[in-house]
Protein backbone atom coordinates (compact mmCIF):
# COMPACT_ATOMS: atom_id res chain seq x y z
CA UNK A 1 0.00 0.00 0.00
CA UNK A 2 1.31 3.76 0.06
CA UNK A 3 2.90 4.86 2.77
CA UNK A 4 0.08 7.17 3.90
CA UNK A 5 -1.78 4.26 4.45
CA UNK A 6 0.76 2.34 6.39
CA UNK A 7 1.43 5.50 8.38
CA UNK A 8 -2.32 6.14 9.36
CA UNK A 9 -2.59 2.45 10.36
CA UNK A 10 0.72 3.06 12.48
CA UNK A 11 -0.99 6.21 14.23
CA UNK A 12 -4.38 4.31 14.78
CA UNK A 13 -2.43 1.57 16.54
CA UNK A 14 -1.16 4.37 18.96
CA UNK A 15 -4.21 5.73 19.49
CA UNK A 16 -5.76 2.37 20.29
CA UNK A 17 -3.11 2.59 23.38
CA UNK A 18 -0.14 1.25 22.19
CA UNK A 19 1.41 4.48 22.60
CA UNK A 20 1.47 4.66 26.33
CA UNK A 21 3.07 1.52 26.65
CA UNK A 22 6.64 3.69 26.69
CA UNK A 23 8.07 7.09 25.53
CA UNK A 24 8.70 7.00 21.83
CA UNK A 25 5.85 4.73 21.00
CA UNK A 26 4.20 6.37 18.44
CA UNK A 27 6.84 7.29 16.39
CA UNK A 28 7.85 3.98 17.18
CA UNK A 29 4.31 2.69 15.50
CA UNK A 30 4.46 5.02 12.60
CA UNK A 31 7.87 4.70 11.69
CA UNK A 32 8.05 0.99 11.97
CA UNK A 33 5.14 0.82 9.77
CA UNK A 34 6.83 2.31 6.81
CA UNK A 35 10.21 0.98 7.62
CA UNK A 36 10.21 -1.89 5.11
CA UNK A 37 10.29 0.98 2.37
CA UNK A 38 13.54 1.71 2.88
CA UNK A 39 14.67 -0.47 0.17
CA UNK A 40 12.62 2.55 -2.05
CA UNK A 41 16.54 3.65 -1.76
CA UNK A 42 17.42 1.52 -5.15
CA UNK A 43 16.10 3.66 -7.56
CA UNK A 44 19.01 5.94 -6.34
CA UNK A 45 21.28 3.01 -8.21
CA UNK A 46 19.06 1.01 -10.07
CA UNK A 47 17.41 2.16 -13.59
CA UNK A 48 14.24 2.21 -15.46
CA UNK A 49 12.15 -1.77 -14.40
CA UNK A 50 15.04 -2.69 -12.34
CA UNK A 51 13.32 -2.24 -9.08
CA UNK A 52 10.49 -3.89 -9.73
CA UNK A 53 12.13 -6.96 -8.88
CA UNK A 54 14.02 -5.83 -5.84
CA UNK A 55 11.02 -4.01 -4.23
CA UNK A 56 9.00 -6.15 -1.95
CA UNK A 57 11.65 -8.63 -1.22
CA UNK A 58 14.21 -8.57 1.06
CA UNK A 59 13.61 -5.38 3.46
CA UNK A 60 10.12 -7.52 3.75
CA UNK A 61 10.68 -10.79 4.78
CA UNK A 62 11.37 -12.65 8.32
CA UNK A 63 14.94 -11.65 8.72
CA UNK A 64 14.35 -8.18 7.84
CA UNK A 65 11.19 -7.94 10.49
CA UNK A 66 13.48 -8.62 13.46
CA UNK A 67 16.54 -6.34 12.47
CA UNK A 68 14.48 -3.49 11.29
CA UNK A 69 12.58 -3.04 14.84
CA UNK A 70 16.00 -3.51 16.26
CA UNK A 71 17.16 -0.83 14.41
CA UNK A 72 14.50 1.41 14.50
CA UNK A 73 14.25 0.81 18.66
CA UNK A 74 17.90 1.39 19.46
CA UNK A 75 17.33 4.92 17.41
CA UNK A 76 14.90 5.95 18.92
CA UNK A 77 16.15 5.05 22.53
CA UNK A 78 19.57 6.47 21.78
CA UNK A 79 17.41 10.07 20.45
CA UNK A 80 15.61 9.93 23.73
CA UNK A 81 19.19 9.52 25.83
CA UNK A 82 20.77 12.31 23.19
CA UNK A 83 17.96 14.81 24.29
CA UNK A 84 17.91 14.24 27.49
CA UNK A 85 21.92 14.47 27.89
CA UNK A 86 20.83 18.01 26.23
CA UNK A 87 18.65 18.89 28.51
CA UNK A 88 16.19 19.06 25.73
CA UNK A 89 13.57 15.73 26.48
CA UNK A 90 10.00 16.82 26.94
CA UNK A 91 8.99 16.66 30.50
CA UNK A 92 5.60 14.98 29.55
CA UNK A 93 7.35 11.92 27.55
CA UNK A 94 6.58 8.69 29.61
CA UNK A 95 9.96 6.72 30.24
CA UNK A 96 11.47 4.92 27.55
CA UNK A 97 11.35 1.24 27.62
CA UNK A 98 13.53 -0.22 24.99
CA UNK A 99 11.43 -3.75 25.29
CA UNK A 100 8.72 -1.83 24.33
CA UNK A 101 10.01 0.20 21.71
CA UNK A 102 11.26 -2.68 19.98
CA UNK A 103 7.95 -4.42 20.01
CA UNK A 104 5.98 -1.36 19.28
CA UNK A 105 8.81 -1.13 16.40
CA UNK A 106 7.67 -4.64 15.55
CA UNK A 107 4.27 -4.44 15.55
CA UNK A 108 4.46 -1.22 12.87
CA UNK A 109 6.73 -3.50 10.70
CA UNK A 110 4.46 -6.42 10.87
CA UNK A 111 1.24 -4.07 9.50
CA UNK A 112 3.72 -3.26 6.40
CA UNK A 113 3.92 -6.54 4.82
CA UNK A 114 0.16 -7.43 5.60
CA UNK A 115 -1.05 -4.51 4.14
CA UNK A 116 1.16 -4.51 0.96
CA UNK A 117 -0.13 -8.55 0.85
CA UNK A 118 -3.32 -7.03 0.02
CA UNK A 119 -3.20 -5.83 -3.28
CA UNK A 120 -2.22 -7.31 -7.25
CA UNK A 121 1.27 -5.88 -6.62
CA UNK A 122 2.50 -8.50 -4.71
CA UNK A 123 4.93 -9.08 -2.24
CA UNK A 124 7.64 -11.62 -1.47
CA UNK A 125 6.56 -12.97 2.15
CA UNK A 126 9.57 -15.29 2.34
CA UNK A 127 12.88 -13.40 1.25
CA UNK A 128 15.70 -14.15 1.65
CA UNK A 129 14.39 -17.95 2.13
CA UNK A 130 12.23 -18.13 -1.14
CA UNK A 131 11.68 -15.76 -3.82
CA UNK A 132 7.76 -16.48 -4.50
CA UNK A 133 5.63 -13.77 -4.83
CA UNK A 134 1.73 -13.72 -2.74
CA UNK A 135 -1.27 -11.86 -3.50
CA UNK A 136 -3.90 -10.87 -1.51
CA UNK A 137 -5.84 -9.33 -4.14
CA UNK A 138 -8.05 -7.25 -1.76
CA UNK A 139 -7.35 -3.72 -2.43
CA UNK A 140 -6.04 -1.16 -4.65
CA UNK A 141 -2.73 -0.03 -3.76
CA UNK A 142 -4.11 3.06 -2.85
CA UNK A 143 -7.35 3.29 -1.56
CA UNK A 144 -9.54 6.51 -1.08
CA UNK A 145 -11.95 4.79 0.98
CA UNK A 146 -9.57 3.28 3.29
CA UNK A 147 -7.61 6.71 3.98
CA UNK A 148 -11.29 8.28 4.73
CA UNK A 149 -12.03 5.54 7.76
CA UNK A 150 -8.37 5.51 8.89
CA UNK A 151 -7.93 9.26 8.71
CA UNK A 152 -11.68 10.09 10.59
CA UNK A 153 -10.75 7.20 13.52
CA UNK A 154 -7.49 8.76 14.14
CA UNK A 155 -8.73 12.39 14.37
CA UNK A 156 -12.11 11.13 16.30
CA UNK A 157 -9.37 9.45 18.51
CA UNK A 158 -7.03 12.69 18.56
CA UNK A 159 -10.17 14.46 19.45
CA UNK A 160 -11.77 12.86 22.46
CA UNK A 161 -8.03 12.41 23.58
CA UNK A 162 -7.84 16.19 23.88
CA UNK A 163 -10.93 16.88 25.58
CA UNK A 164 -10.26 13.84 28.25
CA UNK A 165 -12.46 11.10 26.41
CA UNK A 166 -12.61 7.66 25.62
CA UNK A 167 -9.90 7.71 22.56
CA UNK A 168 -8.95 3.82 22.98
CA UNK A 169 -12.63 3.36 22.35
CA UNK A 170 -12.87 5.69 19.28
CA UNK A 171 -9.80 4.05 17.90
CA UNK A 172 -10.85 0.42 18.33
CA UNK A 173 -14.01 1.81 16.95
CA UNK A 174 -12.15 3.28 13.76
CA UNK A 175 -9.94 -0.12 13.41
CA UNK A 176 -12.95 -2.69 13.58
CA UNK A 177 -14.68 -0.77 10.69
CA UNK A 178 -11.37 -0.37 8.60
CA UNK A 179 -11.21 -4.45 9.23
CA UNK A 180 -14.77 -5.13 7.78
CA UNK A 181 -14.28 -2.97 5.04
CA UNK A 182 -11.06 -4.90 4.22
CA UNK A 183 -12.50 -8.18 4.30
CA UNK A 184 -15.90 -6.94 2.64
CA UNK A 185 -13.55 -6.36 0.01
CA UNK A 186 -11.44 -9.71 0.18
CA UNK A 187 -15.02 -11.21 0.20
CA UNK A 188 -16.13 -9.44 -3.49
CA UNK A 189 -12.82 -10.76 -5.06
CA UNK A 190 -13.58 -14.71 -3.89
CA UNK A 191 -17.29 -13.86 -5.35
CA UNK A 192 -15.98 -12.67 -8.34
CA UNK A 193 -13.28 -15.13 -8.69
CA UNK A 194 -16.10 -18.07 -8.45
CA UNK A 195 -18.05 -16.12 -11.20
CA UNK A 196 -15.75 -16.16 -13.22
CA UNK A 197 -14.95 -19.52 -12.69
CA UNK A 198 -18.62 -20.95 -13.39
CA UNK A 199 -18.80 -18.65 -16.27
CA UNK A 200 -15.48 -19.87 -17.96
CA UNK A 201 -14.57 -22.56 -16.69
CA UNK A 202 -10.69 -20.28 -15.99
CA UNK A 203 -9.16 -18.89 -13.21
CA UNK A 204 -8.70 -15.34 -13.17
CA UNK A 205 -7.36 -12.05 -11.35
CA UNK A 206 -9.70 -10.30 -9.92
CA UNK A 207 -8.60 -6.48 -9.49
CA UNK A 208 -9.91 -3.68 -7.28
CA UNK A 209 -10.44 -0.54 -9.18
CA UNK A 210 -9.15 2.75 -7.85
CA UNK A 211 -11.90 4.54 -7.06
CA UNK A 212 -14.74 2.27 -7.36
CA UNK A 213 -13.44 -0.51 -4.92
CA UNK A 214 -16.55 -2.84 -4.61
CA UNK A 215 -16.13 -3.74 -8.76
CA UNK A 216 -13.21 -5.89 -9.92
CA UNK A 217 -11.27 -5.73 -13.33
CA UNK A 218 -11.39 -9.40 -14.21
CA UNK A 219 -7.89 -10.75 -16.08
CA UNK A 220 -8.07 -14.18 -17.37
CA UNK A 221 -5.39 -16.29 -18.90
CA UNK A 222 -6.11 -17.38 -22.24
CA UNK A 223 -2.73 -18.97 -23.37
CA UNK A 224 1.35 -18.27 -22.85
CA UNK A 225 1.46 -14.64 -23.68
CA UNK A 226 -2.51 -14.16 -24.06
CA UNK A 227 -4.43 -12.41 -21.73
CA UNK A 228 -8.49 -11.35 -21.52
CA UNK A 229 -8.73 -8.31 -19.58
CA UNK A 230 -12.58 -7.31 -19.24
CA UNK A 231 -13.79 -9.18 -22.48
CA UNK A 232 -10.53 -7.71 -24.59
CA UNK A 233 -7.54 -10.42 -25.76
CA UNK A 234 -4.33 -8.68 -25.12
CA UNK A 235 -1.19 -9.96 -26.37
CA UNK A 236 0.57 -11.13 -29.86
CA UNK A 237 4.02 -11.86 -29.49
CA UNK A 238 5.25 -15.47 -28.54
CA UNK A 239 6.85 -15.27 -25.13
CA UNK A 240 8.03 -18.50 -24.81
CA UNK A 241 11.74 -17.23 -25.48
CA UNK A 242 11.65 -15.74 -21.80
CA UNK A 243 12.88 -18.68 -20.66
CA UNK A 244 15.99 -19.29 -22.52
CA UNK A 245 17.15 -16.22 -23.64
CA UNK A 246 19.55 -13.73 -22.44
CA UNK A 247 17.56 -10.76 -21.43
CA UNK A 248 19.25 -7.40 -19.75
CA UNK A 249 19.19 -6.78 -16.76
CA UNK A 250 16.02 -4.59 -16.87
CA UNK A 251 14.15 -7.38 -18.75
CA UNK A 252 14.90 -9.97 -16.13
CA UNK A 253 13.84 -7.95 -13.35
CA UNK A 254 10.46 -7.34 -15.36
CA UNK A 255 10.06 -11.01 -15.73
CA UNK A 256 11.12 -11.95 -12.29
CA UNK A 257 8.12 -9.55 -10.93
CA UNK A 258 5.34 -9.89 -13.58
CA UNK A 259 2.71 -11.81 -12.78
CA UNK A 260 0.45 -11.85 -16.02
CA UNK A 261 3.46 -11.01 -18.92
CA UNK A 262 2.68 -10.24 -22.53
CA UNK A 263 4.44 -9.17 -25.57
CA UNK A 264 2.69 -6.85 -28.20
CA UNK A 265 4.48 -5.48 -31.76
CA UNK A 266 6.70 -1.73 -31.13
CA UNK A 267 6.51 0.28 -33.81
CA UNK A 268 9.87 -1.50 -35.59
CA UNK A 269 8.60 -5.01 -35.13
CA UNK A 270 10.73 -6.19 -31.90
CA UNK A 271 8.40 -6.42 -28.51
CA UNK A 272 7.48 -4.91 -25.80
CA UNK A 273 6.44 -6.20 -22.76
CA UNK A 274 3.70 -5.75 -20.52
CA UNK A 275 1.84 -6.99 -17.54
CA UNK A 276 -2.32 -6.96 -17.56
CA UNK A 277 -2.55 -5.97 -14.60
CA UNK A 278 -0.98 -2.67 -14.95
CA UNK A 279 -1.96 -2.17 -18.70
CA UNK A 280 -2.13 1.11 -20.30
CA UNK A 281 -2.42 0.40 -24.09
CA UNK A 282 -1.67 4.28 -24.60
CA UNK A 283 1.75 4.37 -23.13
CA UNK A 284 4.60 2.06 -22.21
CA UNK A 285 4.52 3.29 -18.76
CA UNK A 286 7.02 2.09 -15.67
CA UNK A 287 5.29 -1.25 -16.23
CA UNK A 288 6.74 -2.42 -19.00
CA UNK A 289 9.70 -3.20 -21.16
CA UNK A 290 11.45 -2.93 -24.29
CA UNK A 291 13.14 -5.34 -25.74
CA UNK A 292 14.52 -4.11 -29.25
CA UNK A 293 16.67 -6.78 -29.88
CA UNK A 294 13.93 -9.46 -30.36
CA UNK A 295 11.38 -9.78 -33.06
CA UNK A 296 8.03 -9.99 -32.53
CA UNK A 297 6.78 -13.64 -33.81
CA UNK A 298 3.34 -13.59 -34.22
CA UNK A 299 1.34 -16.14 -32.03
CA UNK A 300 -0.53 -18.26 -34.05
CA UNK A 301 -4.55 -18.15 -34.31
CA UNK A 302 -6.73 -20.16 -32.03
Amino acid sequence: MDNLTHSLVGALMGQAGLKKKTGLGMPALIIGANLPDVDAACFFWLEGTEHLGFRRGITHGPPAMVLLPLILAGLLWGFDRWQAKRGKRPEDRLPVHFGWLFGLSLIGCLSHPAFDWFNVYGIRLLEPFSSQWFYGDTLFIIDVWLWAILIVSVWWSRRREKRGGDWQRAAWIGAAIGSVYIFANWVITKVEENATLEQTGMTSIESPLAINSWERETIIRERSGVYRIEGNSVGHCDIGFLDEAELSSQAEAFVFWSRTPFGVRAEDGSVILHDARFYDPRARGRFSVALPDVECEELPAE
